[in-house]
């Protein structure tokens, strides 16, 4: 195995000292420009590379950012929503020369917390994407105790001072209730998502908000994101009589869940209930029948929160990202409430 090329090598090849190309390869003043040039030619023709190690000790940054999700990493798999979103923010660090570090630590409490407290004791990445907030979230104090950079997915609670990439939430609300409304429903079901979690508290809030614009009623069923349980609770509920028209689901992998359980049930979709995604994704165009979604745009998402978070890095002041606002993909699940 050939020796790792050293900057004493590249010191010792040009005729320069150590702090001469340390200043070339790091980007630094004190070097003129044609230095810079030799110092980095000779450095892609050896194939040199920066140990991570030694920026961590000289205090440069390490080219990664992280990402620590609290759920099951065989519950994530079958989530294409957070796929399209990963492969959003691996498009914008590939462009910036950054990697990315993701730990999947499963629902335990505070197994996140320790992770991030690592990474800052070791170095180990610049600063941090914050998913699925909760109500006084211990994440927000930790980061800014540790002084990890840190960017929020979602509106922040007052007083975080973090920068957000805030999605639409009122527009999609909107139109996901103007869309049942006006297909005549009057009674709806959202199938929530974990209650704990910051986002669903305000797709719940939005979503009566706008219902009661229209006189409909709503009931919220909490859920977990997972298909078997929202089949099981939407058996439930059917199975208890006369109920919701229409269901809304908090993602794509429980709206076939709850189509799922209507066919077995012997409950036509659409012709008995109508059922809606606020996720969009494969699953939904092919599902039997397919289901009317939100296109929430995950890949631009993904990339909106990896550049807010290297601008913050960079320390590049801004306001918050807005990402484009979700388009309605109606599609066959959807269909006039029966009388």
């Amino acid at each position: 195995m050939a020796e790792r090329v050293t900057i004493g090598d590249l010191a010792q090849r040009l005729g320069l000292s150590k702090a001469s190309v340390s200043y070339a390869l790091n980007g630094r003043p004190g070097v003129s420009a044609q230095t810079r040039a030799r110092v980095l030619a000779l450095a892609r023709e050896l194939q040199w590379y920066p140990s991570s190690s030694a920026r961590v000790l000289s205090g440069a940054r390490t080219g990664v950012v992280g990402l620590v999700l609290s759920r099951d990493p065989e519950l994530l798999g079958t989530e294409p929503y957070y796929m399209l979103v990963l492969s959003g923010i691996e498009s914008a660090l590939i462009d910036a020369d950054y990697g990315l570090l993701l730990r999947m630590v499963g629902s335990e409490p505070g197994r996140d917390l320790a992770v991030y407290e690592r990474w800052a004791g070791e170095g180990r990445v610049d600063g941090v994407m914050l998913f699925d907030q909760r109500r006084d979230d211990p994440r927000i104090p930790l980061v800014r105790h540790l002084g990890l950079p840190a960017v929020l997915n979602g509106a922040a609670e007052p007083g975080s001072a973090l920068r957000a990439v805030v999605p639409d939430e009122h527009g999609d609300a909107n139109q996901v209730v103007e869309h049942l409304a006006g297909l005549g429903h009057r009674r709806v079901a959202y199938l929530s998502g974990p209650s704990g979690l910051l986002h669903e508290e305000r797709r719940d809030l939005l979503v009566r908000a706008a219902a009661a614009r229209t006189g409909m009623v709503v009931e919220t069923v909490e859920g977990d994101y997972t298909m078997g349980t929202a089949e099981r609770l939407v058996t439930e509920r059917l199975r208890r009589g006369p109920g919701p028209t229409a269901w809304v689901a908090s993602n794509d992998v429980m709206a076939l869940g709850a189509v799922r359980a209507a066919v077995r049930e012997g409950v036509d979709v659409p012709g008995r209930v109508s059922v809606v995604s606020w996720d969009d994704s494969l699953l939904c165009e092919i599902g039997a029948p397919p289901v009317t979604a939100l296109d929430r745009h995950p890949r631009d998402f993904g990339r909106r929160c990896a550049q807010a978070l290297l601008a913050e890095i960079a320390g590049d002041p801004g306001d918050d990202a807005v990402p484009p606002p979700s388009v309605l993909r109606v599609r066959a699940s959807t269909g006039p409430a029966r009388p």
